[in-house]
């Protein structure tokens, strides 16, 4: 009966076939439009986004006049932005240091179900900060205090002589709030300091420490106060700000390639693990060096790498332990379809 060699030759054709199909598949060029290790419905929550209107009465002491950032930048302009990954929620970050903008950023937040969390600024040290941090802690949106690496070291240094020049931060941790931290490539040993000193406050590296990201191999001193901070298990770290920190001639765009800034990433992730390193762009500050898909892509390129429950950690699950951020009705309403 001739009809079974043939049927058998159509098996194995499509076998060949399926199994040809199944090798591309499985192959993903680090510039490919799907990434390896997917996830379909990937929930991504960018932990540090700057928002600000330049035409409130009273204007907007940062970004400065004469900066391109100078201009009206709100939620819907982010959520407009072109992304690798659908966004589906944010922690904003503020940069101003006049404490009622804290209460215009959660004026924002009321309004848009997609801002899950605030990073005010106070200033730690005065006799104002308890009154203040009690009167902005009441609104659960508010999730915790940023400052510079240097007035965290000064507090520290402080503490030698008089142990009450951290009561701030200890009334912060009372409270279950976050410190971020932002500074230089130094950032992440200050960190470390004040990790042991104040383990209940959960604290988080802004930026990687801004370390100049180059061909070259990461700084040893800032890969080792990277691994001095990540012995703290309080300690988180976002991947952020790579594209601005990036080596490249003045007015040029930073690279895309994920192998320019592998070597940073390992240094961080190994440190960190798949449980502490948080998704966060700079935007709009990032767009100076990158649009928002390519720094998107290099950073989910990467973490797919590391697999899917480390790409699910890394896009939101680590920054709910880090931020306690809170879940909104409505949040996801405003996802890109994929």
């Amino acid at each position: 009966m001739m009809w079974m060699p043939q049927r058998r030759i159509w098996i194995l054709a499509g076998i060949a076939i399926g199994l040809g199909l199944g090798a591309t598949c499985g192959h993903h060029s680090v510039r490919g439009d799907d990434p390896p290790a997917r996830i379909d419905h990937l929930d991504i929550i960018d932990c540090h986004t700057h928002f600000y209107d330049p035409s409130r009465p009273e204007g907007v002491p940062w970004p400065p006049k004469d900066s391109s950032l100078y201009r009206t930048v709100l939620p819907g302009h982010f959520r407009a932005l072109k992304q690798y990954r659908p966004v589906s929620g944010t922690v904003i970050v503020e940069a101003s240091s006049r404490v009622e903008d804290n209460a215009w950023l959660l004026g924002l937040a009321a309004e848009d179900p997609f801002i899950v969390g605030i990073i005010g600024r106070l200033p730690v040290g005065s006799t104002e900060f308890p009154r203040q941090l009690n009167r902005f802690a009441a609104n659960s949106l508010f999730r915790g205090i940023r400052m510079r690496s240097s007035r965290l070291d000064e507090l520290l240094r402080a503490s030698r002589e008089d142990e009450a020049a951290l009561k701030d931060l200890h009334l912060l941790a009372d409270k279950g709030l976050t410190l971020d931290v932002n500074g230089g490539s130094g950032t992440p040993a200050v960190v470390a300091k004040a990790a042991e000193k104040i383990p209940r406050l959960r604290m988080v590296i802004n930026h990687i420490g801004n370390v100049k990201v180059s061909s070259s191999s990461p700084p040893e001193d800032w890969a080792e106060s990277i691994r001095s901070a990540a012995r703290y298990p309080n300690v988180f770290c976002k991947i952020s700000a790579l594209v601005e920190n990036a080596d490249r001639e003045s007015g040029a765009k930073a690279p895309d390639d994920l192998g320019f800034y592998r070597p940073y990433l390992d240094v961080v992730w190994d440190a960190f693990g798949d449980d502490r390193v948080i998704y966060a762009s700079n935007w709009p500050v990032s767009e100076r060096a990158a649009d928002y898909e390519s720094l998107q892509r290099i950073v989910f390129e990467y973490a797919a790498e590391r697999g899917k429950e480390a790409t699910r950690n890394f896009a939101s699950l680590n920054s709910k332990r880090a931020y306690q951020w809170v879940e909104r009705t409505g949040r996801r309403e405003s996802i890109q379809g994929e």
